[in-house]
């Protein structure tokens, strides 16, 4: 089993619930300082954060629903870099990916890409649980092309699911290493955990973080 303290610096601790207030922000970045995590994941209204000294700061863009104007997330995503996120997670449109217009798609994406450059990564999330397996293998490749750094499970709004040991392979072997891929939506044990790891997730989208890193033991 991974170690602990190698899992935490996978993992983006995450707090998108729509009624979170300031002070339950505040309480995630304090969390996650004490958890030793990499990151912290929050709403966009939520920044700039205080106190994130060691911590990445991301957020979200086109979220949940993905089916925003790609100027609507472009705005959003440079309104997030210059509010001080180093990673934005965007959500792709799916009405065109599950009609198969990956020229749409790949666009969409590089107009985040375009709006929020290197080095902020960029993380897309293509709701996998949503989308039959050459539909996640087409989103990967329309990802890449777009010049994403990372390809994300899910949203962990989505009623079709979250993220599967299934979706993280297929998406893992798409991207070849060239991409990270980010396990995201419903894992909330060290089991779990262990499973997206082993299934090639390179990072870790959790509520759950304490609970997860839990059941790791330190190396």
């Amino acid at each position: 089993m991974t170690a602990r303290q190698d899992v935490a610096q996978l993992i983006d601790h995450t707090l998108l619930k729509p009624e979170a207030t300031a002070e339950q922000v505040s309480s995630l970045v304090a969390e996650a300082r004490e958890l030793g995590v990499l990151a912290v994941c929050v709403s966009p209204s939520q920044l700039p954060l205080e106190g994130t000294q060691g911590l990445v700061v991301a957020t979200v863009c086109g979220f949940p629903s993905g089916a925003h104007h790609s100027e609507v997330k472009a705005a959003e995503a440079a309104r997030a870099v210059r509010d001080g996120a180093a990673e934005v997670d965007m959500v792709i449109d799916l009405g065109e990916a599950r009609a198969g217009n990956w020229a749409a798609v790949e666009a969409d994406i590089a107009a985040v890409r375009a709006a929020a450059p290197a080095p902020v990564v960029l993380k897309v999330i293509i709701e996998s649980a949503a989308l039959d397996d050459e539909q996640i293998v087409a989103a990967c490749r329309a990802a890449e092309a777009a010049g994403a750094d990372f390809v994300k499970t899910s949203t962990g709004f989505h009623p079709a699911g979250g993220a599967s040991v299934h979706a993280v392979e297929l998406m893992a072997r798409t991207v070849g290493g060239r991409l990270g891929v980010k396990a995201s939506g419903g894992i909330r044990d060290a089991a779990a955990a262990q499973a997206m790891i082993d299934a090639g997730a390179t990072r870790l989208g959790l509520s759950a973080s304490a609970a997860v890193l839990a059941g790791f033991a330190a190396s």
